[in-house]
């Protein structure tokens, strides 16, 4: 840098220099505020090109993986919603069978076993009713392909940043129709369509004798055992769902961590940093005030 010659006045040199050196502080200075201000190191690519690239990919990874842990929760709250309908369900067929074993009983006549039968079917329709309650934003989650109550409901969840990040659930489609499909076949029971129908179907008793319960007592064991494979698979389901969200979380929490030590503001060093530059500041403001005097001892020279 050069200091010039105090003698000439036509150019101030010592003028110069210091305002470049004030106008240079002043630029950190305002740097040093917009970090402070923002908590951001980086806020253009100029102040790091390197890490505002690198950061930005981790901001984008960051919110895939924020989307996909939103995701996995709204998984959870579908098949939580289906447990539940699972689990009434399941109430209502292990209730139906205590009748239908009463009813299979030697010991009644057709006046009661007529009872039970009313209170049989009143329980199928209950099913019925929990199959078309059990919704999660529109979608009938028992309602099979296409809400035709047949077939099976596929929902495929994203639950990761990757294309290839999905879990596919399949529900059954539960009803009276495919629940108790064998029932069609026994003597004294009609109303039944036969599974794969449309409609979901119900329980019709035309005749009231100890073989027709009797024979019942299996269809309704084959409909628990329909209901617990569905839920053992919608029990797997929610335990990959549980240790996809336990790795979402650490994940999200790297990446964020990394960027934050890529991007983010270290504020004791910026704290440091501005006081440093406003006594820069204080003392070039000096030393330009000084600069711009200096040519008036000139004048000596003239007097």
């Amino acid at each position: 840098m050069s200091f010039g010659d105090l003698n000439r006045v036509n150019t101030n040199v010592q003028s110069m220099n210091s305002q470049f050196s004030l106008n240079k502080i002043n630029r950190d200075l305002s740097n040093n505020q917009l970090r402070m201000s923002t908590g951001l190191r980086i806020n253009r690519a100029e102040d790091d090109a390197a890490g505002y690239s690198i950061a930005a990919k981790l901001s984008s990874r960051i919110e895939g993986l924020d989307r996909a842990m939103q995701n996995v929760g709204d998984a959870k709250s579908v098949l939580d919603i289906a447990e539940t309908g699972i689990d009434k369900m399941m109430d209502l067929l292990i209730e139906m069978k205590g009748k239908a074993t009463q009813a299979a009983n030697g010991t009644l006549g057709e006046t009661e076993r007529g009872f039970i039968a009313d209170q049989i079917s009143a329980l199928a329709a209950e099913i019925n009713e929990i199959s078309e309650q059990s919704i999660f934003q529109d979608i009938s989650l028992f309602g099979g392909t296409d809400g035709e109550n047949t077939g099976a409901l596929e929902l495929t969840f994203q639950v990761g940043e990757r294309s290839s990040d999905t879990l596919t659930v399949e529900l059954t489609a539960l009803n009276v129709s495919n629940l108790f499909a064998g029932a069609g076949a026994i003597d004294g029971i009609d109303a039944v369509p036969a599974a794969g129908a449309a409609e979901m179907g119900s329980l019709v008793f035309d005749t009231f004798d100890g073989d027709t319960f009797n024979a019942f007592i299996d269809v309704v064991d084959a409909a628990i055992n329909t209901l617990a494979e569905t839920v053992n698979e919608i029990g797997i389901s929610q335990s990959k769902l549980s240790i996809r969200e336990e790795t979402l979380s650490t994940a999200i929490t790297a990446n964020s961590s990394a960027r934050s030590r890529i991007q983010d503001a270290d504020f004791a060093k910026e704290q440091s940093q501005s006081i440093r530059l406003q006594i820069l500041q204080q003392t070039a403001t000096a030393a330009l005030a000084q600069a711009n005097a200096g040519p008036q001892a000139v004048l000596s020279f003239i007097r």
